[in-house]
């Protein structure tokens, strides 16, 4: 295998850095956008085609910082969902799985990263929309892929045309409409670990002006870990289908009505969550000064107890340099299950050359069905088995528990309606709109231990243990919501209903043929309620919580104007610039992993950006930039803390505002060159600067006794630094379309946090991906061939992409804010990225 270095090497020869110094750039379009964009006879670089500001303009000439991907540049990443984008294609987007899980995606661009979107009565910070429509929940999100147009990441606020929860930006996923033609294609492909792909898409001759398009989508690969227990599944496995059929109306050469319906459904397990060290900070009982490194953050203990740490338990392997292929101990594992649904119908009625009236409806739904054991014996509850000693308190008639298996329930419905009229009077183009978004959603969780150990003995001494199953969601207490997590004692279940309201316009003056102004704004009315209906298995319906408690059902409305100015210039057909002032905000919300559902209040951020993009050496290079700076008010940021039920204790996530004013600052840029016919080159960068002000936690202990402690907190997943390049070649083969077509990209992210609370990091990661197709084979009468192989993560990198220190340290205060306990101290734990994945595939389009 090649080591770092020469990867790294590998990584700078594909980006060009030594044609870009300094190192200071940012992605605002991929090169495979550019060469799909291209039309026959094209010299150079092709002009590509975006609807960031709700009309088609020429990427080039509009004032925003973005990336485009392209059908051809996904199909070269061989990216079938959304998370395969988190190996940093786009550099400034950060995706990842909530916990190690599949079923519910972390997206974040620019710094605005929420550790837990997961919970109902939180939004997220950067808005996903598919043809047009929010996507109020991450659960779902990565369900597969269907003809996609094309992908656009729109960077920075978009408080003003997109508006809801799109601090950080927007990601625009376009799908391909009816063409009224007969045709389509077909693709199959398998691979490793069990891999295999099938995709039909099919566009039906119109008929009296409709026109209908089908789309089908199966994907599956095998577990990349396995799992030693018998019948129950392994880890980092999916399955996923999906169906999308899409009619188009042309009644009139000035109106088209677009009309989908689509269904997925995705089986996945998590991610392996390994043991990564034992103990790593040397905790031990004694007094906190002793050992400096035991310490945790917001804390301010002078002793600890409830030690020693307990031994690891027999069998149980501990492993922080490589990914594991199996499992240390089987453990009972099934499949998550989400299932999406909806339809949207997108009307647009041009009356007249300067005004075009449109209509976007939509209903959706996900249900998400949760089941995650993935850390088995490598986070608590632990198991002292009593090794070497003559008795174990570990029986048969009762084993020790351990293995949380962490089971849960999402149903979500929402529904949006958008009015929109575009158009353009004389020298102004205008965009004008009303939105209206209403979402219900309800979960509920419970985490209970699926194992038991058992001692073992040797000459009278334990000296082992067998493991076995044990009994779960047994209790007397039936689930609020559904099935996961029935008969089981409940750890929370809550429900939410939200509504949204918007009002927004947006005109661009062209003063002159090179001077645009535009300015805009967004008046948002939010509305938010929410309850409660259980909390560590009490019932608040019928048995509410005591006044100490502080429960509080939510019940909240909040309104925001987000303005935004743009200044941009067109230095020359060539070279544009640009100056923009933008804001936006998030909406508030609840927690509802905390007992008393503490709430918390919105967060605004105001930015500022320059910019410049450039098309030079006659039309075959591309140099774009952006520089901007981001304050964000009322940082929403979660920590562990303090909730009392009676004379219980527990410790929780719990959401709040961080006074002060968070910093974000970065310089993002994307080079892209086409130096001989057939070869593009592309070099893509972003730094982010991320800074939150600390914040003085106050923790209180049953008696009334109270410390306050400054704590840091972090942005998860954002790297200071990462990179990206790419090389595309195409080489005509014999007469004809037919072409060899050769396809390689590394892609570099700095190490980031994975918890606000924690500075401990992540790996750095260097990934590879690699594409060669023989393309477009003619076979007569139109139609033709693809043949290609790929690889992901060529080089097979191991690196960490969630590191969770929190069983390496002291719990929570409970009885006493300055005795902390060790009781439960392991190790870090955490997750290896996906190991390398290779594959063949056929396309055939008709």
């Amino acid at each position: 295998m090649l080591n770092r270095f020469v990867r790294a090497t590998l990584l700078a020869g594909s980006a060009l850095t030594s044609l870009v110094a300094p190192a200071a750039f940012a992605q605002t379009a991929t090169p495979d956008a550019t060469a799909a964009a291209e039309t026959p006879g094209d010299a150079g670089l092709g002009e590509i085609v975006v609807t960031a500001t709700k009309r088609e303009t020429n990427l080039q000439e509009t004032p925003i910082s973005m990336a485009v991907m392209s059908t051809e540049a996904l199909k070269d990443r061989h990216v079938t969902s959304l998370y395969d984008l988190a190996d940093g294609a786009v550099p400034s987007l950060r995706i990842a799985t909530f916990e190690a899980r599949q079923s519910a995606l972390t997206i974040g661009i620019r710094g605005i990263v929420p550790l837990d979107a997961n919970q109902p009565a939180r939004e997220q910070g950067v808005g996903i929309y598919v043809d047009g429509v929010y996507m109020g929940r991450q659960h779902g999100l990565n369900a597969a892929l269907f003809d996609i147009e094309r992908v656009e990441v729109l960077k920075g606020p978009q408080g003003t045309l997109f508006g809801r929860n799109t601090e950080g930006g927007a990601l625009s996923i376009v799908s391909k409409a009816p063409t009224g033609e007969w045709g389509g294609s077909v693709e199959a492909g398998a691979g490793n670990y069990g891999s295999r792909t099938a995709n039909a898409h099919i566009n039906l001759p119109s008929i009296a002006g409709f026109s209908i398009k089908l789309d089908g989508v199966i994907q599956h690969q095998d577990a990349t870990t396995k799992n030693p227990m018998e019948g129950q599944a392994g880890w980092n496995y999916y399955n996923r289908k999906g169906l999308r059929a899409a009619v188009r109306w042309q009644p009139t050469s000035s109106i088209t009505n677009d009309f989908s319906y689509d269904v997925a459904k995705d089986e996945n397990t998590p991610f392996y969550s390994q043991l990564l060290n034992y103990n790593p900070n040397g905790c031990g009982t004694g007094t906190q000064a002793s050992q400096p490194a035991c310490t945790l953050p917001g804390t301010a203990y002078t002793n600890l107890t409830g030690g020693p740490v307990k031994p690891l338990l027999p069998g149980v392997t501990v492993n922080g340099s490589s990914r594991m292929s199996e499992a240390d101990i089987g453990v009972p594992q099934q499949v998550s299950v989400d299932k999406t649904h909806g339809f949207t119908n997108s009307l647009k009625w041009e009356v007249s050359p300067q005004i075009e009236l449109r209509s976007i409806t939509a209903w959706r739904g996900v249900d998400a069905t949760q089941w995650d054991n993935s850390g088995g014996a490598h986070r608590p509850p632990l198991v002292n088995l009593g090794l070497g000693t003559a008795t174990s308190a570990c029986t048969a008639a009762a084993p020790c528990a351990f293995s949380r298996y962490s089971l849960a329930d999402l149903r979500q419905r929402q529904f949006s309606q958008e009015f929109q009229a575009v158009g353009t009077f004389g020298n102004i183009d205008y965009v004008a709109g009303l939105f209206y978004f209403n979402e219900h959603v309800s979960d509920d969780a419970a985490t209970p231990s699926s194992m038991g150990a058992v001692a073992t003995y040797t000459n009278g001494i334990v000296t082992g243990a067998d493991y076995v199953t044990i009994p779960f969601c047994t209790a007397s207490t039936p689930a609020f919501a559904g099935s996961a997590v029935n008969g089981c004692a409940i750890d929370r279940a809550s429900e939410v209903w939200s509504k949204s309201y918007a009002g927004y316009g947006q005109l661009t003056w062209n003063a002159t043929d090179a001077l645009h102004i535009t300015v805009g704004g967004r008046y948002t009315h939010d509305q938010k309620k929410g309850v409660l209906h259980y909390s560590r298995n009490v019932n608040y319906d019928t048995n509410p919580p005591a006044v100490s408690v502080g429960y509080k059902p939510l019940d909240a409305s909040w309104n925001r104007f987000n303005p935004m100015a743009t200044l941009a210039y067109d230095v020359s057909d060539d070279l544009h610039v640009y100056a923009k002032y933008a804001t936006g905000y998030r909406a508030g919300g609840a927690s509802s992993r905390t007992s008393n559902y503490q709430a918390f209040d919105p967060e605004d951020v105001k930015s500022y950006e320059i910019g410049l993009k450039s098309d030079f050496w006659n039309n075959r290079a591309r140099f774009n930039l952006a520089g901007y700076i981001m304050d964000r008010k009322d940082s929403q940021v979660d920590i562990s803390s303090i909730q009392f039920v009676g004379s219980s204790s527990f410790n929780n996530l719990v959401t709040i505002n961080a006074p002060g004013t968070t910093k974000i600052r970065g310089i993002e840029a994307d080079l892209t060159l086409n130096p001989v016919e057939g070869l593009t080159l592309n070099a893509s960068y972003a730094y982010t600067y991320t800074k939150i002000p600390p914040v003085l936690i106050t923790a209180t202990d049953t008696s009334g006794a109270s410390t306050s402690v400054y704590q840091n907190f972090y942005i998860v997943f954002t790297p200071r630094n990462a990179a990206s390049g790419s090389i595309d070649y195409a080489v005509p083969v014999g007469g004809g379309d037919t072409k060899l077509k050769f396809h390689f990209d590394g892609n570099y992210s700095q190490a980031t946090q994975a918890f606000d609370q924690f500075a401990t990091k992540n790996d750095s990661s260097l990934i590879f991906n690699g594409r060669i197709s023989l393309a477009d084979i003619g076979t007569g009468n139109g139609r033709n061939l693809t043949l290609s192989l790929w690889g992901r993560n060529l080089f097979n990198e191991q690196y960490v992409f969630r590191r969770d220190p929190s069983n390496s340290l002291p719990s929570a205060p409970t009885s006493s804010v300055s005795t902390g306990s060790i009781a439960n101290v392991l190790g870090d734990y955490g997750n290896f990225n996906a190991p390398r994945t290779y594959g063949v595939e056929a396309s055939f389009k008709f």
